[in-house]
């Protein structure tokens, strides 16, 4: 699910922040865009013409997910309604349709908040295959 990566992004730099701080930009800029373990190389950069910014290829390694088809994971749910509902799984946002939950689950817009439940009342957010983990 989550695993080690090297990757690289290309980061343009305005010609305001050339000077002897501009590495500790560059990589402030990247830190921002993924979770960045070790930044490898800023590069030398390169100025583009007509613009003045420079683009710098930098190389870094960053901890990424990466589920796989069939894997089970935890999320929260965070919207439903009757065409499903909307669950956070780390940094993934998730869609399950209505057609994939069990069919006993009904979708009750009175309850507060909205929730697909069972005669028995009892909600779950799960696909409707066997032995998909713990349901409380």
């Amino acid at each position: 699910m989550f695993f080690i990566k090297e990757l690289t992004h290309t980061i343009l730099l305005h010609p305001s922040y050339f000077g002897p701080q501009m590495t500790d930009f560059l990589e402030n800029k990247l830190s921002g865009t993924s979770s960045v373990v070790l930044i490898l190389d800023t590069g030398k950069g390169m100025v583009l013409s007509g613009s003045g910014q420079a683009e710098f290829v930098t190389r870094y390694r960053a901890i990424v997910f990466n589920p796989f088809k069939g894997e089970v994971v935890d999320g929260v749910v965070n919207n439903v309604n009757k065409m499903g509902f909307f669950a956070d799984v780390g940094p993934l946002t998730v869609f399950v349709s209505h057609q994939l939950i069990h069919p006993d689950m009904r979708f009750d817009p009175n309850s507060n908040p909205p929730s697909f439940a069972s005669e028995e009342q009892f909600a779950i957010g799960t696909i409707k295959e066997d032995h998909l983990g713990v349901i409380d």
